[in-house]
């Protein structure tokens, strides 16, 4: 007999795999005898008593040996001669859409901006230590686009969209951890995406594919009103009926590209805010009501959200045991993103803490037309970088000193690289956004314990949290509804918010390329 069982087991008991099968035969009122085998579905933690506890959703065999399971087969053709489809841009967006492509008998040729994996590593290092942007090459361009080095959150509302499981076994499949098929909060780090990014790129070469780096797109070329080409910056011109545009929401080049085309655009609502840093430890005193974290729970992670002068504001991409990273896209820009390695075994946790701003709030500072968003965006970032004194020092304040209203004495240790300077963020935030932020970290500390604290530091600016542009397109076939043969795909055109829901869109935009390719 085979039977799905859920158990509760204390963490130390749950990582023990003697223990597991003891309480498994004890759920199914069985001796550990007659328990053949059993395969792990789902498990997450339960930390809303004073004694966390691990969740287990459970495949067990009772006299019965449990079902094999066939080694993944992604079905991936050779297309070295098949027709092709352009994806601009190699982020998971781009990447799942090749692959698709390639499960599908088409050949995709894949233009980054940016450089491969490898290379892409000494820009990083050249923003971390000596503050300087390669706008081609950073932490949101170059091979597998922002998710690389987005800390390899795996978690997703978006299971209508598409087969997540799939997905999470693709990813599996090149080389991620297991474990990301059944943990209620998948997560893969970014000391380990990089190698996953790589064997993607390289198994779609291998199929007769293609990725093309240091191919920045600089022209779409349309015959009347459908697609017949794109050319990059080098002045290659590839010929196209099909282009599946994933380029990320930090691309601003290709919004004002569409823009100039007169190519329809329209202004989206984004979030905007700063990181916040606490020590590690406090919140996982604060989250699992304890002194000191039991060595067999992973450090703490929270989700936190505030209505506030009638506005959204909610902590965003939250990194337990994690890094805040300078991820501007152009000089005289400061932006701030985080991450986490595969272990989160650094002692800050930061977390994104954003406010809602739309239209009205644009329009103040005389933005207007379909990058009024956009243009909102680049005057926060640059007010930051001017505040921080240049070199990607970012502005910072103590939590409850920015309440308050001082400039802090002093700031404590924080993981940012490039450095911190200690400034009055009321000078760098919108006052729409600061007075909705200054009542949300207030609130956030009645709902969890010690947040509101001067031992926490904000930097700003948080602001890439989606695109500021939506590049509208037909619900059912994808395409732009301007342009035949376009297809806004994922972040940057303003349909998915991570990894995941990424993938899946580039999958859905794949195979409706697919369509319009078998009708020509």
């Amino acid at each position: 007999m085979i039977k799905e069982i859920s158990i509760a087991m204390l963490p130390s008991d749950a990582a023990d795999d003697t223990s597991v099968k003891r309480a498994i035969a004890a759920e199914c009122a069985v001796k550990s005898s007659r328990i053949t085998g059993y395969k792990i579905k789902k498990r997450s933690i339960d930390a809303r008593s004073r004694q966390p506890q691990v969740l287990l959703s459970v495949s067990v065999g009772i006299d019965e040996q449990m079902p094999e399971v066939l080694p993944f087969d992604p079905e991936l053709n050779n297309v070295t001669n098949a027709p092709h489809v352009v994806i601009v841009g190699a982020g998971p967006a781009g990447l799942f859409a090749a692959l698709k492509l390639i499960q599908q008998g088409y050949k995709p040729i894949v233009l980054e901006r940016g450089k491969d994996v490898r290379s892409r590593r000494r820009d990083l290092a050249a923003m971390n230590k000596e503050g300087i942007v390669n706008p081609e090459s950073n932490y949101c361009f170059g091979e597998g686009g922002a998710g690389t080095y987005s800390d390899g959150k795996l978690y997703t509302r978006s299971t209508k969209r598409g087969d997540v499981g799939r997905i999470l076994q693709l990813f599996h499949y090149f080389g991620a951890e297991e474990n990301i098929t059944y943990e209620a909060h998948p997560h893969i780090g970014t000391n380990k995406l990089p190698q996953i990014i790589t064997a993607i790129r390289e198994q779609i070469e291998a199929c007769g594919g293609e990725v093309r780096f240091n191919q920045k797109l600089t022209d779409i070329l349309l015959d009347r009103d459908a697609i017949k080409g794109v050319q990059t910056a080098d002045g290659t011109t590839i010929d196209c009926k099909s282009v599946i545009l994933a380029t990320g929401h930090s691309a601003r080049d290709i919004f004002e590209l569409l823009h100039r085309k007169q190519i329809e655009i329209e202004c989206k609502p984004f979030a905007l805010g700063v990181r916040i840093e606490h020590p590690q430890s406090l919140i996982d005193s604060a989250q699992y009501h304890c002194t000191v974290r039991d060595e067999y729970l992973p450090p703490a992670s929270y989700s936190l959200v505030a209505q506030e002068y009638g506005r959204g504001v909610f902590s965003f991409c939250m990194c337990p045991g994690g890094i805040i990273a300078p991820a501007a896209t152009s000089p005289g820009e400061l932006v701030v993103n985080g991450w986490s390695p595969s272990k989160r075994n650094n002692p800050y946790a930061n977390s994104g803490t954003v406010v809602a701003v739309d239209e009205k709030d644009f329009a103040q500072y005389k933005f207007t037309g379909p990058l009024a968003a956009m243009h909102y965006q680049q005057m926060v970032e640059r007010k930051a970088w001017e505040a921080g004194g240049g070199k990607l020092v970012a502005p910072a304040q103590r939590m409850v000193d920015y309440v308050d209203g001082h400039v802090s004495a002093s700031l404590p240790d924080c993981s940012y690289l490039p450095g911190i300077h200690s400034v009055g963020l009321a000078s760098v935030l919108p006052k729409e956004v600061g007075n909705a932020l200054r009542a949300a970290v207030q609130d956030f500390g009645k709902k969890m314990r010690g947040y509101f604290t001067n031992d926490a530091v904000l930097v700003a600016t948080e602001s890439r949290t989606s695109s500021p542009v939506r590049i509208p397109r037909d619900k059912e076939t994808l395409e732009h509804i301007q342009i035949k043969g376009l297809y806004p795909c994922a972040e940057g055109a303003g349909y998915a918010g991570g990894i995941i829901s990424a993938a899946i869109d580039g999958e859905r935009c794949a195979m409706a390329a697919i369509t319009k390719v078998q009708k020509l």
